[in-house]
């Protein structure tokens, strides 16, 4: 029997249910944390304690799942029903922060916690993620508005870097830490694209021209970057609050004022229906793109997402990618963006976020710093979007991520944001614009050494 007579079947059969208690666990079934169905939640719950108590966790990947989407998905819904709080990231700061602290006092199993840090650093299922978010919106766009984006993002993003270094230079140096410091150790590091790709190249960079031990350098800015983060998710979610209240300041996710980010569905045959090969054609479509970026990195020295990323632009606006699979590469996205998100923000929290060096940062002048930073980059994007004919809440979030934690920043802030569809433009502000800013900083340093 072909699928598409199963289907017919299927959707003829009627369901019914004279039984009380039958139609009673239906309706328990519909009850959900996340995606999973608070029965099957409880259960895998229950499972997990019961290895922990044994000592015994397996590695496997299905346990290990298992146990990142029970630990994501109860974060984030603790998240999503407090009072003010859901309306400014309250799920991704909890799904990130809350694992994080847990892991720093041990209030999570030594067992837990060594399994996901395992398998987070094994796997490194991150770039999975940013993958099939960047091919799935790239694919999904507009090839107009795709280019004019592109061009455009740089201008909000530049001017607000600018913008941002005069004014937490400034207030630093207004409240006692001095220009130097402020700049080099707090502002800087905020704008270098996170932790792997900006806070270690620029510690190692101050290492090199102080001579100095790149550890103990390496203490002194991550603070900040941590801090920077979620700085920047709280405000992501705040400016997710004023798009629902004020519509005309928002795209929902499209960056121009013009066009649409969605795939045009009129370009897809309405009487084809979505088959599981083409979704499964898809996403490898999405890993062979980042396997040419890792392959781009390893001979040129190019970071794997972005050239992914250019990739992916490339193969679109050249019209090389069939309407079917510009669907289906959407279909892929939407179901990372839904099921994996907050799994993959548990793991981030476990495994790379230091709860102690976030505390580090926790002190009145530091966090004025750090905010008033991140205010004016995402306020001045804001400002500039609106003359240049973007979306100024859009515009705003990329610019937060100019001052996220790396891709793991991106994943949060776009998830406080509700706007996942702007990774591929994130990634340009993390990727290059972090590179960027290290390079810039690194020349300065080496020029103004204090004696």
């Amino acid at each position: 029997m072909k699928s598409s007579e199963i289907d017919s079947t299927l959707a003829n059969t009627p369901v019914t249910s004279a039984v009380p208690w039958r139609e009673a666990w239906w309706k328990l079934m519909e009850i959900r944390i996340g995606v999973i169905p608070l029965p099957v939640f409880i259960l895998l719950l229950a499972l997990i304690v019961g290895f922990v108590t044994n000592g015994k966790l397996p590695t496997d990947i299905s346990v290990t799942v298992a146990i990142l989407a029970v630990g994501g998905f109860a974060c984030a819904e603790v998240g999503k029903r407090l009072p003010v709080f859901k309306h400014v990231g309250a799920a991704a700061i909890f799904a990130t922060f809350i694992p994080s602290y847990l892991a720093f006092t041990h209030s999570l199993p030594d067992i837990l916690v060594k399994n996901v840090t395992d398998f987070t650093k094994t796997s490194n299922f991150l770039y999975l993620f940013i993958a099939s978010i960047i091919v799935g919106s790239i694919f999904s766009m507009d090839r107009q508005v795709l280019i004019k984006g592109f061009l455009k993002i740089f201008i909000p993003l530049a001017i607000g870097s600018l913008a941002a270094a005069i004014v937490g230079t400034s207030v630093g140096t207004l409240l006692g830490l001095g220009a130097y410091h402020t700049f080099f150790y707090i502002v800087i590091p905020i704008m270098a694209g996170g932790v792997g790709e900006g806070a270690i190249p620029l510690s190692i960079g101050y290492s090199s021209i102080l001579h100095q031990a790149q550890g103990d350098l390496f203490a002194q800015v991550l603070p900040a970057v941590m801090l920077g983060s979620l700085t920047a998710i709280v405000f992501a979610g705040m400016l997710n609050f004023i798009g629902k209240k004020y519509p005309h300041l928002t795209g929902e996710g499209r960056l121009q004022q013009e066009g649409y980010a969605d795939i045009n569905m009129n370009e897809v045959n309405k009487g084809e229906h979505i088959e599981v090969t083409q979704l499964a054609a898809a996403s490898l479509a999405a890993i062979s793109l980042y396997m040419t970026g890792l392959m781009a990195q390893t001979l040129f020295g190019f970071p794997a997402p972005v050239a992914m990323l250019f990739l992916a632009v490339l193969l679109k606006l050249s019209s090389a990618v069939s309407p079917q699979l510009q669907q289906n590469s959407h279909i892929v996205y939407k179901f990372f963006s839904t099921a994996v998100t907050y799994p993959l923000l548990f793991a981030i929290g476990v495994s790379i976020t230091p709860w102690s060096k976030l505390v580090a940062a926790f002190n009145l002048v530091n966090l004025i710093v750090i905010v008033s930073t991140v205010a004016t980059l995402m306020a001045t994007g804001f400002v500039v979007a609106l003359r240049i004919k973007m979306y100024p809440i859009e515009a705003a979030i990329v610019n937060a991520c100019h001052s996220g934690q790396g891709g793991t920043g991106d994943v949060a802030i776009l998830t406080a944001a509700n706007r996942m569809q702007l990774m591929p433009f994130a990634q340009i502000a993390t990727r290059i614009g972090g590179g960027i800013t290290v390079t810039l900083a690194l020349i300065a340093f080496a020029r103004i050494i204090p004696s």
